[in-house]
């Protein structure tokens, strides 16, 4: 089977800083990938190119083949693509269970479809996905009393409630009680086994990342330093001296 992600040769610049530069990638369908690099080394910028936040100068980024390069964010998430962020994106003055519900994907047929009722198998659907992440006891609560790292979970089930093909994870564990941290590796682990979604995951924590992925890119100052399976990341003197590099 194809590649689900294919980047080739990408390029983006910012004035005259050069953010990426001739970067070349592949994630794979059913595997979970893993982007590293130092501070700075335009790991969320590429990802920023790949959902369509920003135009790409130089390459090409195909999805399921298609070049989508070109495309809006709100395009590449209908066919299938979700993300998110280091800093969660939620409504802090609704409860969970809304949070989720308002996460539908079905509201695009028309402008009168934003106020149709949401139906029942969204309900049972939005509670499953909490009850998955283990915020079911606390889905009424509003969602600005949950911890940073609940509120983390509570950003990846609504990511879940779109039924994304990929989905890209910038810094899921950034920021939460390490208590959590292994209860959300298992949680992506088994989104990834038992809904067979696609991961490309940002992360710093370099505990998390070799356990998590199956294959890992790391970026240094903007370009491809390398790229491989977690044992041979870990063991590579070019990743080692560009972390040591950057303290």
């Amino acid at each position: 089977m194809s590649n689900l992600i294919e980047v080739r040769g990408v390029t983006k610049t910012f004035g005259g800083v050069v953010a990426n530069r001739d970067i070349s990638i592949d994630v794979a369908p059913g595997q979970i990938t893993g982007l590293i690099g130092p501070n700075g080394s335009g790991k969320t910028t590429l990802f920023n190119s790949i959902v369509g936040y920003h135009p790409i100068d130089e390459g090409s980024i195909k999805f399921k083949g298609k070049e989508i390069s070109k495309l809006r964010v709100q395009q590449i998430a209908r066919l299938g693509m979700v993300r998110t962020f280091q800093q969660t994106r939620i409504y802090g003055k609704l409860s969970g269970i809304n949070n989720m519900l308002i996460s539908v994907p079905h509201r695009n047929a028309s402008f009168g479809d934003m106020f149709r009722p949401y139906g029942h198998e969204h309900r049972e659907r939005a509670e499953h996905l909490l009850e998955f992440v283990g915020l079911y006891q606390k889905r009424k609560l509003p969602s600005g009393d949950l911890s940073f790292g609940q509120q983390k979970l509570l950003e990846f089930a609504m990511a879940l409630m779109n039924e994304p093909e990929i989905l890209l994870l910038d810094e899921p564990t950034a920021g939460i009680n390490p208590t959590l941290i292994n209860g959300l590796i298992d949680r992506l682990k088994r989104a990834n086994s038992e809904f067979g979604i696609t991961l490309f995951v940002i992360e710093h924590n370099m505990r998390v990342i070799m356990n998590l992925a199956h294959e890992i890119y790391c970026l240094a100052h903007g370009e491809l330093l390398a790229s491989g399976p977690p044992e041979k990341i870990q063991n590579d003197q070019r990743v080692i001296d560009a972390y040591l590099g950057a303290h």
